[in-house]
């Protein structure tokens, strides 16, 4: 009998145990007991989420419940929940919105399975969160409105101060958009912080509309709502991809570029499904299936092969900005752009 029970206590403590076997990916096993089910936010758009989380339940057998929010909004939501969490984890939107809420307390600390694979300066230090993609930023430009006003497509941020864009152009909202305070890094970087917050009060005369999304201007440029606008590559490629008749262009001062991330909530209900998607995301598979599918961020992971020229950044200055930098700035730049730009 006190062998039985010793072979019973065994058993079920192997049950706890639980690996989850994926097609193409390696086996992800984790000590958490594993449900059916997930509930993350997204930032990551809809369209893509919606496919790779598709790809992620066939891969696993876990589903996954999502709500599609804009940074600021996730960001904003994880805060005011942080004493009952509503999600397990956060998907997509850029290191510096998880680098804020570290600053909260609202994310979990764990390391992938094959975090190793990813280059240290798109992984978490301290494992709050790992990179699945990288996203420069670039302009986006309607060619009619270019052949109209005689104007080329920007190849410098001085360039969209002109004149002829007065009141055409479309860019995100830093206070609900990680693409908007990306853009304010890349000033930094290229300006000084004094010297960026003078180029957006004059960018701001040339500014029709600020979107609450990030590529809530794309679709406007587009159709020739408006003339331009500063996007990530991953939306500006969406877009032209459609069949519009627009140019992809970049300013030979640089840009940064976002590095798309995934973390776990603290205090996740469903903890040992949100680990097997940080497994899975980290594995070769969540690369492959973005290439396969025409989602264009580009891989953090150097084993995977992009087939896209248009995601060839060999002729692109990218700047460099630590994911650390932009959380300890997001608020202190908003804000100042509140002030200063849209108040003025």
């Amino acid at each position: 009998m006190k062998f039985k029970h010793m072979l019973i206590t065994l058993l079920l403590a192997l049950m706890c145990i639980t690996p989850i076997f994926a097609s193409g990916a390696q086996e992800v096993t984790t000590s958490e007991e594993v449900s059916k089910t997930l509930n993350v936010y997204s930032i990551m758009p809809e369209k893509y989420a919606t496919t790779i989380f598709a790809e992620f339940t066939k891969d696993t057998g876990i589903a996954v419940n999502f709500v599609r929010l804009s940074s600021g909004e996730a960001l904003a939501r994880l805060i005011a929940e942080k004493n009952n969490p509503q999600v397990d984890a956060l998907w997509g939107g850029p290191a510096d919105t998880y680098e804020a809420g570290i600053l909260e307390d609202v994310f979990a600390q764990y390391t992938p399975k094959e975090a190793d694979k990813i280059p240290e300066k798109f992984i978490s230090s301290d494992g709050y969160w790992s990179g699945i993609g990288i996203i420069p930023l670039s302009f986006l430009s309607n060619n009619a409105y270019l052949k109209e006003k005689g104007l080329s497509a920007p190849t410098s941020w001085n360039d969209l101060l002109d004149p002829r864009y007065s009141n055409s152009l479309q860019m995100a909202d830093a206070r609900t958009s990680g693409t908007a305070t990306e853009r304010i890094y890349a000033l930094v970087k290229v300006f000084g912080e004094d010297g960026a917050f003078e180029y957006q009060k004059k960018l701001h005369n040339n500014i029709q509309l600020y979107t609450k999304g990030g590529a809530g201007g794309a679709m406007p440029v587009a159709t020739g709502q408006a003339a331009a606008g500063i996007f990530y590559i991953v939306d500006s490629l969406d877009i032209q991809q459609q069949g519009y008749d627009l140019t992809i262009s970049y300013p030979t001062e640089g840009v940064t570029y976002g590095v798309e991330a995934s973390g776990i909530v603290k205090g996740a209900k469903n903890l040992g499904a949100a680990k097997v998607l940080m497994d899975w995301a980290s594995s070769k598979r969540l690369g492959e299936v973005m290439v396969a599918n025409r989602i264009n961020y580009i891989p953090t992971r150097g084993d995977v092969e992009v087939t896209n020229p248009a995601l060839d950044m060999s002729n692109v200055k990218l700047l460099e900005a630590k994911a650390e930098w932009k959380g300890e700035n997001r608020t202190r730049f908003v804000e100042r752009w509140i002030e200063e730009v849209v108040q003025q």
